[in-house]
């Protein structure tokens, strides 16, 4: 992330600017003026000096069109053309600078192998240059012969190193396109896997509420329909419960649904491990007989641990009432396990008839508690207990 502009008197340095860059269409237009550049003098040798010149000119210049597109093969052209120049003409052409960027376009677009090609016939023309037009003038030591192939040899291997510098640049820019698109295709799917937890808490969520409910609701209706047959005033507290149970799942249901459509939503207190007596007594109302057994005083855990413990009971207690039978007993006990590392355990147990039917371990319930101890680093065990019934015992590191 860029930081603030520096600021230097009246001058500011923007850190976040970024270098100028041709698009394919700004590399075409710079290719054509630098050809056009070239050529300005052809004309000239055309009209008033020499044809053969002229010529020359133009095959080594014209190429460079395609440079970038096939840079061997314009490479190649203008090299012939300069080996021709050096047995037709015995003095340098303006157009000769041809070849040291036909030198940098094989080093930027083409490979290494190419470019050192490329680096050896210029230093070999380099000498045969030096030999060709020195030749006029006899006076000429072999130092000054030297000297001018050094020179020219030079303009060669810096053309080439430019090139070589600008293809690891670029190869260098694309790997860090290449990697930005990957992180950026990995934090979508990072954002994909985060949305499908979060559905999962949620139907978590939204199960705990509605089966413990409707478990509470059917109950007390089944009960209270039996009793009116006998005595229709034992139905109305059984009414009142199914009630109080209603208004309570439809509220915790308003609140899930309206964090899920705010952006900023105001969430009620979540259950802590002080409201396990209420879900006990709820269930009592219901009609299933429980004992409550929990230390006193109740452990200091996180929020995360305490929901995750009341979930589990008030889980555990729907399945009780829905599949232990009607005569059923339970009881929930809550201790803190020392040792090499502090656990809340957790153990509803209860006596009826859930044990006939094998655990598979394919519940929705049990499945949801499963997964809310393991985020937890947790372990939880259900299945038939040793001398009846069914019991679900949950342990939560601290």
């Amino acid at each position: 992330m860029a930081g603030p502009p520096a600021v230097y008197g009246d001058r500011v340095a923007r850190h976040d600017r970024q270098p100028l860059r041709l698009g394919p269409r700004g590399e075409r237009w710079f290719d054509v003026a630098l050809t056009a550049f070239l050529l300005l003098p052809v004309p000239i040798f055309l009209v008033w000096g020499s044809r053969t010149e002229g010529a020359l000119m133009t095959v080594q210049v014209v190429p460079l069109l395609w440079r970038r597109r096939h840079p061997v093969t314009v490479f190649g052209v203008i090299a012939v053309a300069c080996g021709v120049q050096a047995a037709l003409v015995d003095a340098p052409l303006w157009s000769q600078s041809a070849f040291a960027i036909a030198t940098y376009s094989i080093a930027r677009f083409a490979t290494t192998a190419w470019t050192l090609v490329a680096v050896g016939v210029g230093l070999v023309g380099a000498g045969i240059a030096s030999y060709d037009w020195l030749r006029p003038y006899p006076a000429t030591t072999g130092t000054a012969h030297v000297a001018y192939a050094l020179t020219t040899g030079a303009v060669v291997i810096a053309a080439a190193a430019l090139g070589a510098l600008g293809r690891t640049r670029q190869a260098y820019v694309d790997t860090l396109v290449e990697r930005g698109h990957r992180l950026e295709r990995e934090a979508a799917q990072q954002a994909a896997l985060a949305a499908i937890d979060e559905r999962h808490r949620i139907a978590r969520e939204m199960h705990d509420v509605v089966a413990h409910g409707l478990t509470t609701i059917v109950v007390q209706a089944d009960g209270a329909r039996a009793a009116a047959i006998h005595d229709p005033s034992v139905a109305e507290p059984a009414f009142a419960t199914i009630s109080a149970t209603g208004r309570e799942a439809i509220a915790e249901m308003r609140r899930m649904l309206g964090v899920l459509r705010a952006e900023r939503g105001e969430t009620a207190p979540q259950p802590r491990l002080a409201d396990l007596p209420d879900l006990v007594t709820e269930a009592r109302a219901a009609g299933t007989p429980i004992e409550l057994d929990l230390p006193d005083p109740l452990p200091a855990v996180s929020d995360g641990v305490a929901l995750t413990a009341y979930r589990v009971v008030q889980e555990a207690l729907s399945n009780v009432r829905k599949h232990a039978g009607p005569d059923a007993a339970a009881t929930v006990r809550m201790r803190l396990e020392e040792g090499g590392e502090h656990r809340l355990v957790l153990e509803i147990a209860d006596d009826g008839r859930g044990a006939a039917a094998p655990y598979d371990g394919r519940g929705l319930g049990l499945t949801g508690m499963r997964e809310r101890v393991t985020a937890h680093d947790g372990t939880l065990e259900a299945g038939p207990g040793p001398g009846g019934g069914f019991v679900v015992c949950a342990r939560i590191p601290l």
